[in-house]
């Protein structure tokens, strides 16, 4: 039986789709491999903020080597990665509106570095100073190095993926998704799904969600703005 051209277009994202995914995985294995060779010095840098940690299991600590050099394979692969997600993008645009791939993608680097630096140096040391505020003298802080590297990374991805919100409402308007009215008038139903999402991806505390959730609203606010001049162009 034929396929209809919708099943082929279906297929062809598909298999883009597929590739571009398995080229990324790809750089990410080796950009982690070539990051383990500097694991312990960047372990050195990572836990400052609580000075020392502990293993429980004998393989714990070897796990979160692994767990770091996955982290870190990520950042150093970055530039792959995002040029394979915008490469994806750009296959089911029309040509006018591919262009605007070549701008967005060096923009979106910038902010996922101004992300994670903005966890690393902020939003890490004041949620640790806040969680580690609830110790005692008969409750004795024990951070363990694994869920403290599960913890920075997932902080630092977090970060970094929520600080390109301003340029995905940007593109949309350039494309012709979204318009600066249509942003502002849901803009309190983004604040709820703002505050769902930084539940969801922080620890269960309300200071690390607040610290998620003010700069995500800030950044949607940033996007209506930068929406507003993707349209005066």
């Amino acid at each position: 039986m034929n396929k209809s051209p919708e099943d082929l277009s279906f297929f062809a994202h598909y298999e883009e789709l597929r590739d571009r995914l398995i080229k990324s995985i790809v750089a990410v294995l080796a950009a982690a491999c070539l990051f383990y060779l500097i694991v312990d010095k960047v372990f050195a840098f990572v836990i400052k903020p609580v000075g020392r940690l502990v293993f429980t299991a004998p393989g714990e600590a070897f796990v979160a080597r692994i767990m770091l050099a996955l982290f870190g394979g990520i950042f150093l692969a970055l530039p792959v990665v995002l040029y394979q997600v915008w490469r994806f993008v750009a296959a089911g645009l029309k040509e006018h509106e591919a262009k605007h791939v070549r701008i967005f993608a060096p923009c979106s680097f910038v902010l996922f570095i101004m992300g994670g630096s903005f966890a690393y140096f902020v939003a890490v040391p004041v949620s640790i100073r806040f969680l580690l505020s609830f110790s005692s003298s008969v409750i004795v802080p024990m951070i363990t190095v694994k869920n403290y590297i599960s913890f920075v990374g997932t902080m630092l991805l977090a970060f970094s993926i929520v600080f390109e919100l301003p340029l995905v409402l940007m593109f949309l308007t350039k494309i012709g998704i979204a318009t600066p009215a249509f942003l502002a008038q849901k803009r309190k139903y983004a604040i709820v799904i703002i505050l769902g999402v930084s539940a969801l991806i922080t620890p269960p505390d309300c200071v690390t969600q607040i610290m998620i959730a003010v700069p995500l609203i800030i950044l949607y606010e940033a996007g209506i703005i930068a929406s507003r001049l993707a349209c005066s162009r």
